[in-house]
C-alpha cells in the first residue's frame, strides 16, 4: 500500500457538532483535542513522516470572543500534549500579531521532543497572504518563491483530509498543497474514528499520483 509522506489535516465541524449536542458553539473545540492525539498515534504507527494540523487562521479571529478563546486554548493544549510524544514540532503563523498565542512562541522554530520522529506542524494565526510574504516581483523564479515563503520548512503535502463536509481548502498552505489529493469526510472532527484515516488512505492508494508528469 502506498502511504503518503505528508498529510494535511483540516479538523472542521467543531461548532456544528456542539450545536448538535445542544451546546454553545465554543464548547466544540475542546472536544477536538483528543482526536488530534489519536490521529497522531495512528499516523505514527503507519509510518507517516509529517502531519500538518490547521489550527486557526487570521480570518477565524473575526469570530465572537468566547469562540476565539476556546479554539486558541484548544490549540495550546494540543501542542502541549503532543510535546510529550516522540515528535518534531513546528508552530507556523503570524507572530507579530497580538492574536498569536504567546505560549506557543517557543515552538516557532522546530523543536525535537523525546526521540524525535514524526514532524508535526500546527498552523496558528495563519494566513496564506502572510505565508506568501506578499511577493510583488513578477520575475521571481520557482526557487526564489519557495525560499521566500514563510512556511518553507514544511514539505509538499501528498494528501489533505478535511472533516465536516466542506469542499474547500480555506487558504491551507497554498504552495505545499498545489498537487495534493483532497479527501472530504462528512463526519465532524470531534467524532473522529480510526476508520476515517483508514478510509482516506485506502482512497489515496487508488489515486494516480503523477505530479503533472
Amino acid at each position: 500500500m502506498r502511504i503518503p509522506d505528508h498529510i494535511g489535516i483540516i479538523p472542521d465541524g467543531n461548532r456544528r457538532w456542539a450545536q448538535g449536542q445542544g451546546m454553545t458553539k465554543d464548547k466544540g473545540y475542546a472536544l477536538g483535542i483528543n482526536p488530534g492525539l489519536l490521529l497522531f498515534k495512528q499516523c505514527e504507527k503507519y509510518g507517516i513522516r509529517e502531519l500538518t494540523y490547521y489550527g486557526f487562521t487570521v480570518d477565524n479571529m473575526k469570530r465572537p470572543l468566547a469562540q476565539k478563546q476556546a479554539f486558541v486554548n484548544a490549540c495550546i493544549e494540543s501542542v502541549d500534549i503532543l510535546s510529550k510524544e516522540n515528535v518534531e514540532i513546528l508552530v507556523m503563523g503570524n507572530t507579530n500579531s497580538p492574536s498569536f498565542p504567546k505560549d506557543l512562541l517557543p515552538y516557532t522554530k522546530r523543536r525535537i521532543f523525546g526521540k524525535g520522529g514524526t514532524k508535526v506542524n500546527f498552523l496558528m494565526n495563519y494566513g496564506w497572504e502572510w505565508d506568501l510574504n506578499l511577493l510583488k516581483t513578477s520575475d521571481k523564479t520557482k526557487k526564489d518563491i519557495v525560499h521566500n515563503i514563510r512556511s518553507n520548512d514544511i514539505s509538499r503535502i501528498d494528501l489533505i483530509i478535511r472533516w465536516g463536509g466542506r469542499r474547500r481548502l480555506s487558504g491551507f498552505l497554498p504552495v505545499q498543497s498545489v498537487y495534493s489529493d483532497f479527501y472530504v469526510l462528512n463526519d465532524y472532527w470531534p467524532d473522529y474514528k480510526p476508520e476515517h484515516l483508514d478510509t482516506a488512505l485506502d482512497w489515496y492508494n487508488t489515486q494516480d499520483v503523477t505530479l503533472g508528469g
